[in-house]
């Protein structure tokens, strides 16, 4: 029991669950007044003063040693009216030119679309009707005004709370805050660098798309959209985490994907409790059934066109938004062995090589354990010389075969780990030192 106690603090972290504080006997939590309880509950909805929201801000964002949060202040010409606004965004994941050209200055500019009367009505239609003028008339409406005249940017939306403006500006977006409105407008100004659509890295074929996931969510959605060509491609936009708010898609096609799956994937999804979310990995082990059996159940892949076939077959498909990895769901054993270059052979040539692969597979997994069972209890399976060689070469060996077995497999593991892992001088390095001995060593033996 030491011994495991010892184990378990060294690999396990358990919370302490006593309290930091105590409440006091003769405390009564209602003698208190409710005006900071009710304060902090009111910060979700965005003021109507500017300077309470500005405030706010300020003091959720840090602004005071937040080098890269921007805050700007101006003012706004509206028929004739003058209004104080700012906006915040983050310095390296904005379009500048965008945001100076569409937002910054039309709102700022003096000009025929915001400075004409002071008349607060606005004449929609007008008709005349036994010379009597029927004139329909909308009331001025500050937030319409600058949404519909004002700012010409395709993506705006309208918030009400901090938490969603908060969710915008921290994707990319700048938020938009104007004195007297209790809302603020988030304006897509992404701008941030990304890297492009290349050829995958690890899922190579000979014949086929040369085009692989990114880690821009969109980006990989378009590749899906393209390849797909169909209205029926449905994509779900879920967040997960409290902290990260990852953004995550669900994509399948409807009236092709059973509703059933797609229900039960939704609700995982919609119920992973978790403070943040980095990798499509990390997701795969939420959402997964634990089994006794260490067979995987979801299929990942990097490649657009292998993820589209698998949406035509009626999967579900699942994105995350910074992971060029998209998750599969469900999977079968025929899936880890197909390959996207199946579909550019022929039939025959196909299943001979999915059969090929089937007897790699197959050999992977019981050649160890043949070999264990023919070399230690079945020795009349092998033909005579081949027995004498083996038993000859096993004379300086002071391990059992199983002992053997287990080394080359914890080598070869071990060679793989260092061949990924390792930096590419250092591998560079020992392998041309291995190289050079191996050589050196033939030689030795070829002179000898």
């Amino acid at each position: 029991m030491n011994f495991k106690n010892f184990v378990n603090k060294i690999f396990t972290y358990i919370p302490d669950n006593s309290p930091e504080f105590a409440l006091l006997e003769n405390e009564n939590p209602s003698d208190h007044n409710d005006t900071e309880n009710n304060f902090i509950l009111d910060t979700e909805k965005i003021f109507s003063s500017i300077d309470v929201n500005m405030e706010f801000i300020k003091t959720k964002y840090n602004t005071l040693i937040n080098s890269d949060i921007i805050l700007r202040d101006f003012v706004i010409n509206a028929r004739g009216k003058q209004y104080k606004a700012f906006i915040i965004y983050i310095d390296g994941m904005i379009n500048s030119e965008v945001l100076n050209d569409f937002i910054l200055k039309p709102l700022m500019m003096r000009n025929r679309n915001n400075m004409f009367d002071n008349d607060q009505n606005r004449i929609i239609s007008e008709a005349v009707t036994n010379n009597v003028t029927v004139r329909k008339v909308k009331k001025f409406d500050l937030a319409d005004y600058l949404k519909s005249c004002l700012i010409p940017q395709n993506s705006i939306k309208e918030l009400d709370s901090f938490s969603d403006v908060f969710s915008g500006v921290n994707s990319g977006n700048c938020a938009l805050f104007v004195d007297t409105l209790g809302i603020a407008f988030d304006i897509e100004v992404k701008g941030f660098k990304q890297r492009s659509v290349e050829k995958p890295n690890n899922e190579i074929v000979i014949k086929g798309p040369h085009e692989s996931f990114v880690e821009n969510i969109r980006t990989n959605t378009s590749l899906l959209r393209r390849i797909v060509n169909n209205e029926h491609l449905i994509i779900e936009n879920v967040e997960i985490g409290k902290i990260t708010k990852t953004k995550c898609a669900l994509c399948y096609i409807k009236d092709i994907t059973n509703t059933d799956l797609i229900a039960e994937v939704r609700f995982r999804l919609n119920n992973v409790k978790i403070d943040s979310l980095i990798s499509s990995g990390q997701l795969e082990q939420l959402i997964t059934d634990t089994n006794d059996v260490a067979v995987p159940q979801n299929l990942s892949t990097e490649r657009p066109d292998k993820a589209a076939s698998y949406l035509l077959e009626g999967r579900v498909v699942i994105l995350v938004n910074g992971n060029p990895y998209a998750l599969i769901i469900p999977s079968v054993l025929v899936d880890f062995i197909k390959s996207p270059d199946d579909r550019n052979l022929k039939p025959a040539f196909a299943n001979f090589v999915l059969f090929i692969r089937l007897l790699g597979t197959a050999i992977t997994l019981l050649l160890p354990g043949i070999y264990i069972a023919i070399t230690s209890f079945h020795q009349e399976f092998l033909p005579t010389e081949l027995l004498f060689s083996i038993i000859a070469s096993r004379n300086a060996v002071p391990f059992p075969t199983i002992v053997e077995i287990l080394i080359m497999e914890i080598s070869f593991e071990l060679i793989r780990e260092a061949g990924l892992r390792v930096p590419s001088p250092i591998r560079s390095y020992y392998w041309y030192c291995w190289c050079y001995y191996y050589w050196t060593g033939c030689c030795k033996c070829w002179y000898s």
